[in-house]
């Protein structure tokens, strides 16, 4: 398609999608929280060892910009047929920059995922290994990541911000297309969003597990506004106390659940819920269940604005992307 043929009125803005998913939390909240969880799952599953899995796709990024810049497009399974990727210039200090992590932490986790045979070191250049592929091949993250995004393209049609008629499998088809850029995109996303929520909790798997009793509010909220018609904006829940007045009392969730769902040891999960809840960001019920706190909105009310900012900007590149292709 040429320049000239490009309807600029049919796109959307950052702003437009931020505003949109700000004022829609409440029919957009369930998938949202569910698309994270799914993604955090898989980023714990492949090494049981968040770090791991964030340097690993960190470097991916690098040859995904590096095909970017040099204007080359490869589609899922032509990304996926190769042997091996080769990142130039690997820097520690980079990576530690980006990843906002102490440089001992990122060299030890590189020499073990060295040890692993994941990748291989040969001076300044690294080479990932078609084993670390089947970790982080993200078949099922595009299925979530293409269903939040048609969500969030029937509210903004409601709106009349967006005019394309999508569906799941349209999205999905289109990131599978032109795969290196539209994974680039996702990564610049999760990145950021997930190292965000590591400076706060200090700690991922803390993040991890705050974030699988937050999905079990959710789903349970989600359950107790089914019947409402109108939309309720994440400001409301922020500062009315919704979220934790009218389901937190009964709905929480045990640390064997937590466990169960995601496969961190039981232990590790009582002694991050003991942070969490000296933080005030989580407390237990009377049934002796993990809820979320009174306070857990306003704490964490920066880092949700910074999150919705970042999944802003990916949702629009895709959008527009489906315009124009």
């Amino acid at each position: 398609m040429s320049l000239q043929e490009i309807d600029f009125s049919k796109t959307v803005s950052d702003d437009q999608v931020y505003e949109c998913i700000m004022s829609n939390y409440s029919s957009l909240s369930k998938e949202w929280v569910s698309h994270q969880w799914n993604w955090m799952n898989s980023v714990y599953w492949a090494f049981k060892d968040h770090y791991k899995y964030m340097i690993i796709i960190s470097l991916v990024e690098k040859t995904l910009q590096f095909y970017d810049q040099m204007q080359i497009m490869y589609s899922y399974d032509e990304y996926y047929s190769k042997s091996y990727l080769q990142i130039e210039k690997f820097n520690i200090t980079e990576l530690c920059d980006k990843l906002n992590l102490p440089k001992e932490t990122v060299r030890r986790k590189v020499l073990e995922l060295e040890k692993d045979g994941v990748i291989i070191r040969s001076k300044k250049k690294i080479i990932i290994n078609r084993k670390a592929f089947t970790f982080i091949r993200p078949e099922n993250q595009i299925k979530h990541s293409s269903r939040y995004i048609y969500l969030v393209s029937l509210a903004l049609n409601k709106e009349k911000s967006y005019s394309k008629k999508l569906d799941p499998k349209i999205i999905e088809n289109i990131i599978k297309k032109k795969f290196s850029i539209c994974w680039r995109w996702f990564y610049r996303m999760q990145i950021p969003l997930v190292i965000g929520y590591d400076e706060f909790m200090h700690d991922l798997t803390t993040f991890h597990i705050w974030g699988t009793i937050c999905m079990n509010q959710v789903l349970n909220m989600s359950k107790h506004l089914e019947e409402r018609v109108d939309e309720i904006p994440l400001d409301h829940f922020t500062t009315s106390g919704m979220l934790i007045e009218n389901v937190g009392a009964t709905s929480g969730i045990s640390a064997m659940s937590i466990c169960d769902m995601t496969e961190i040891p039981r232990a590790t999960i009582i002694r991050k819920c003991k942070y969490l809840i000296k933080e005030d960001l989580i407390k237990m019920n009377e049934k002796k269940q993990y809820v979320l706190s009174s306070l857990n909105f306003k704490k964490t009310l920066p880092y949700q604005t910074a999150a919705f900012r970042f999944k802003a900007k990916f949702i629009r590149k895709i959008l527009n992307l489906l315009v124009i292709s």
